[in-house]
């Protein structure tokens, strides 16, 4: 899966910070501690619950094996999300490499739909109502909405049939796409020569690099990162437990009924949007805008260079000023001031309109980059999607955290 030479000057940490790796080092946490999970969960509403609780009381060490599979599945989100905003800041997605990007955005799903799949199986409050809100986002799909949501419960509502559902796809469907896109995955990068060559952008690229096997120089390398990766996971396991709340009762609602974390993004933005936006169409947008970004046609394919340039590096931080400052004002000006448009349908004041004011402010803001910096176009797309990530980042931390009862703005201090 690895080359048989790589070049010297990718060896040093820093330069992909083992993104890679720890991904690979984390999916095999969750596999072996997942295997030892199922020996002892039973995936019904009337025992899941209790076999939970027997895990972690009955069985040696099963609370840490419980905890470990916990952090590592939260962990490798972050991780594989960094390692996608590698490859995009240093242009790790041109040529050969094309494809390569696409693949990751799948991997990301995948590791999403895992850990979405496994939120469920505990069958407490937190996990129950969580399960109940995503899947009831389902139902704005326009057409098929309903028929979807059915799937995902195995029927109106979510039960027996759910629980079902959602583990057999986190122990056999979801962990074996995984592991087939994930050996595509390094496949592909091996074919491609290996990774980029992060440096800054005034370095001089080397006309004769220095390789060097790959054995021992980069596996060893590679061993020491995983090991210490899993004595991070392992030490964080022993100090802090994963999450388990009161048993599920579909009769009661949690106040507030909020998603796993990395959807509450979403989940906040449908506060302020029209659901069939919020739910729908930004996130189809935002998809496919990450789909094309490998394939536009850029002046210049520059693959090394993190942010490009020193222009890109300006832009970049510029946006996440922008995203950072205006996110938080706009929040509240929905909160408390602004009021629904008279004689308007909900669509339009809460979906079309700000939709369209959406595209402005981000068309307008590409002219900016453009006449202001003279940004080239990799430097324009880098910015943008610096902008939404920033904006989605504001959005989850005021859902987790400065959302009360009610959905309500609250300190979460109070």
């Amino acid at each position: 899966m690895r080359p048989v030479r790589v070049r010297r000057s990718t060896l040093p940490y820093q330069h992909t910070f083992g993104l890679g790796g720890s991904s690979l080092t984390l999916i095999g946490l969750m596999v072996f501690t997942g295997v030892l999970l199922m020996l002892a969960y039973e995936p019904s509403p009337e025992r899941a619950y209790d076999s939970v609780i027997g895990l972690q009381d009955q069985f040696l060490f099963g609370g840490l094996v419980r905890n470990i599979h916990h952090w590592s599945a939260n962990l490798l989100v972050a991780v594989v999300l960094l390692h996608l905003l590698r490859v995009l800041f240093t242009g790790g997605f041109h040529g050969p490499r094309r494809f390569n990007w696409v693949l990751g955005l799948g991997l990301l799903a995948g590791i999403l739909a895992a850990n979405f799949t496994g939120y469920l199986l505990p069958w407490d409050q937190l996990a129950f109502w969580a399960v109940t809100i995503c899947t009831g986002m389902f139902g704005y799909v326009p057409w098929i909405g309903e028929w979807l949501q059915g799937m995902a419960r195995g029927g109106t509502e979510v039960g027996s049939a759910t629980l079902v559902i959602f583990y057999t796809f986190h122990t056999t469907l979801v962990p074996v796409t995984l592991v087939l896109l994930m050996a595509f995955h390094f496949w592909r990068v091996r074919k491609a020569g290996g990774v980029v060559d992060p440096r800054p952008p005034e370095e001089i690229v080397e006309e004769k690099p220095d390789y060097v096997s790959t054995l021992p120089e980069l596996l060893m390398r590679e061993l020491a990162a995983a090991l210490a990766l899993i004595a991070f996971v392992v030490v964080l396991s022993v100090f802090v437990n994963a999450p388990l709340g009161a048993p599920a009762n579909p009769g009661m609602s949690t106040n507030p009924a909020k998603a796993p974390w990395y959807f509450v993004g979403f989940q906040e933005l449908q506060l302020h949007f029209h659901p069939l936006i919020a739910v729908v169409v930004i996130p189809a947008l935002v998809a496919l805008a990450l789909l094309a970004i490998p394939y536009l046609r850029y002046p210049r394919e520059l693959s090394g260079p993190w942010f490009l340039s020193d222009t890109g590096r300006r832009t970049a931080v510029l946006a996440a000023a922008v995203g950072l400052a205006v996110t938080p004002v706009l929040i509240l000006l929905d909160e408390l001031v602004l009021q629904p448009g008279a004689g308007l349908p909900s669509l339009a004041w809460r979906g079309l309109v700000p939709l369209v004011l959406m595209g402005a402010a981000v068309f307008g803001f590409r002219g900016l980059l453009i006449k202001k910096f003279g940004a080239s176009k990799g430097e324009v797309v880098q910015a943008v999607f610096v902008l939404f990530l920033i904006v989605l980042a504001v959005l989850t931390v005021t859902g987790v955290w400065f959302r009360g009862p009610g959905m309500a703005l609250v300190w979460p201090w109070g």
